[in-house]
């Protein structure tokens, strides 16, 4: 990587070139309601999203250099930037807000309105690009060849190999039609089932199945090998180990929280009363850790960020590449967001508290935005950062007066804000690595981030709605292992009513993993959800490790390698779309109509999801003519 003193981006800093144009502006909204939509979709159906900056910019390539046939670099960094909002956005209020759905249908509180769910979203996404942007000049300038900002830097290697654009457009497109005609086959005319699944009669409480769908395989291939079979011992440990022992020592007794004898019950009762509890505990325990072992790195960046804030630019010739949105401009937003958030009732704080949710998101946005330059988006324990919020908010409600149902929705709102804080500000700063590679305005940039927050922060609602309307939160359809875990945390410290020993034994079991240093939070995200999921996206890590054992150069091994990335990007966003979709119809009960009465057995879904996988395969291996 060049040092920053001898780095030149690829447009001068004194060439103006079309950047914040209607079409960059047009196509970035409609990406990031889309890939907005289709990541609050994945993530609380596995648990983890993906980063849309790079299907975004292979997208816009091809529709402004294919379609419009003009070249426009910057034009298309501007719709990833704008693009990429709504899926960090997502990522954020899905880890939270459905907490409140789930409260809801347990009568304890009324179903949040589209508004507070906006202003949530809003807020959080405001905060998360005004706090990155005093943290530019030290992360990505002055840091510039020491941190590599890893997702960042490759959607400029794209944006930089344009010529390319036009196929790689293809491969999106591709998976995107694919799967969303697969998933319409499957779940909505019911040619074939979705999952399949074998209970051991010989093995009480266990469940061996599968998932046969794109999205699934799609998550696998992009987080490889590794991360799939960490998962899939995770699902391994509750499905054949815990949840047998459940029903061998178990036998007839009713043990809290279920209220039916244990011998009565089929493997997703005890994965759903007991099993959701000890990956909970686990889940919680892996965010912590991850946040107790960068607590060092947390202190330098946030010592940093502050030097940097106070240090004072004397040139008043500015160039295009280092212009920023003002500070006092910057000021007053948050300034404004701090009164709405003491006057708004959804936040039940005073203007102490209010104060205290932006001094919290701005230690968060600090660390986010060094973390996913040092070791991707991927890796930023922002799950960790929304628990120990959650916990310090929640004690402070409940010392302060605001406890039982006010105060969790309170500490929901609270770490609901910055959770989005940190994801958005996690995006804003590779947006901006990127914009830096290339020769991009800052401040236009940080203009388009905002944009792309206020359009998906008035979705995501509506898609929130939409999919807890068709199919429910907690349910083996949309689990929300996040969110629930966020839930029945806030509830354990309010008023100390949950099976408090399930919980342990998960918070032990990530110990133990951590001890032998594996990677804890995707082993315990295994260990929630369903085993089926786990083994849908252990498919794809598989066609990966294929992928990349077969000999070749390195350069040959990329290649494959981010031709599958980009066909698996566009599967997971078009099932997604497709999953949105379906909740539509159900929601307008047409569902039951169109699905079909007899479907093909499991053992012709087998066979179609290893086609999938083998075209999945065939795409990695053809070679670009």
């Amino acid at each position: 990587m060049d040092n920053k003193n001898d780095f030149k981006p690829y447009i001068p800093a004194d060439k103006i070139v079309p950047e914040f144009t209607v079409t960059s502006v047009l196509i970035g909204c409609i990406l990031a309601i889309v890939f907005g939509a289709a990541n609050a979709y994945l993530g609380l159906l596995v648990g983890m999203t993906i980063s849309a900056s790079i299907p975004a910019a292979v997208i816009s390539m091809g529709i402004i250099r294919v379609i419009l046939r003009r070249d426009s670099i910057l034009e298309n960094n501007l719709v990833q930037t704008i693009g990429s909002a709504g899926e960090s956005l997502a990522a954020g209020a899905i880890f939270t807000l459905p907490a409140l759905f789930l409260w809801a249908e347990e009568g304890k509180i009324e179903f949040p309105s589209i508004l507070t769910i906006f202003l949530i979203a809003l807020f959080g996404g405001i905060l998360g690009v005004c706090f990155m942007v005093p943290l530019r000049q030290a992360l990505i300038i002055e840091e510039h060849g020491t941190l590599p900002f890893p997702e960042g830097t490759a959607c400029a290697e794209v944006l930089l190999a344009g010529e390319e654009g036009g196929s790689k457009a293809g491969s999106v497109f591709k998976g995107l039609g694919i799967a969303a005609v697969y998933k319409f086959v499957a779940d909505g005319f019911g040619v074939f089932p979705s999952e399949i699944g074998y209970a051991f009669k010989g093995f009480a409480g266990s469940q061996i199945g599968i998932q046969v769908l794109p999205s699934l395989a799609g998550v696998g291939f992009i987080c490889g090998p590794k991360i799939s079979s960490y998962m899939l011992a995770g699902g391994t440990l509750s499905w054949f180990v815990l949840m047998p022992a459940i029903a061998l020592f178990g036998g007839d007794a009713t043990i809290f929280p279920a209220t039916d004898p244990i011998s009565s019950m089929a493997p997703g009762d005890l994965w759903n009363n007991y099993i959701k509890y000890i990956g909970a505990g686990a889940v919680a325990a892996g965010g912590v850790i991850s946040l107790i072992k960068t607590f060092p790195l947390i202190i330098r960046t946030f010592k940093q960020a502050m030097k940097s804030m106070s240090k004072k630019h004397a040139s008043t010739n500015v160039l295009r590449t280092q212009e920023d949105l003002p500070m006092p401009l910057l000021l007053v937003m948050i300034l404004v967001i701090v009164v709405l958030i003491w006057l708004v009732p959804t936040f039940p704080v005073n203007p102490i508290g209010a104060l205290i949710i932006v001094i919290f998101g701005f230690f968060f946005a600090s660390v986010s935005s060094r973390m996913v330059g040092l070791i991707g988006s991927s890796n930023n324990p922002v799950s960790g950062m929304a628990i120990a919020t959650l916990i310090i908010a929640t004690l402070l409600l409940k010392l302060t007066g605001s406890d039982g149902t006010t105060g969790m929705v309170g500490a929901i709102a609270i770490g609901g804000i910055i959770c989005i804080v940190a994801a958005i500000a996690g995006d804003t700063s590779q947006d901006l690595k990127t914009g830096f590679i290339v020769g991009a305005t800052p401040k236009k940039q940080q203009i388009g981030e905002m944009l792309g927050v206020v359009v998906s922060a008035a979705a995501i609602g509506f898609v929130l709605y939409l999919l807890n309307e068709a199919w429910g939160y907690g349910t083996d359809k949309i689990p929300a292992a996040q969110a629930t875990m966020m839930k029945l945390l806030v509830e354990g410290i309010m008023d100390a009513n949950l099976p408090w020993a399930l919980i342990l034994i998960g918070v032990c079991v990530a110990i133990v993993a951590e001890i032998l240093q594996v990677p804890v939070m995707p082993f315990a995200v295994g260990m929630y959800l369903p085993f089926s999921l786990s083994a849908g996206i252990m498919a794809g890590g598989a066609v990966r490790f294929i992928v990349e054992k077969i000999k070749g150069s390195d350069e040959e091994k990329k290649e494959r390698t981010d031709r599958g990335v980009l066909f698996t990007s566009g599967l997971i966003a078009g099932e997604g779309i497709m999953g949105i979709v379906l909740a539509i119809l159900a929601v307008a009960g047409v569902d039951s109509v169109i699905k079909l009465k007899a479907s093909l057995p499991q053992f012709a879904s087998l066979i179609i999801f290893i086609l999938l996988l083998f075209y999945l395969y065939r795409t990695c291996m053809k070679k670009e003519k």
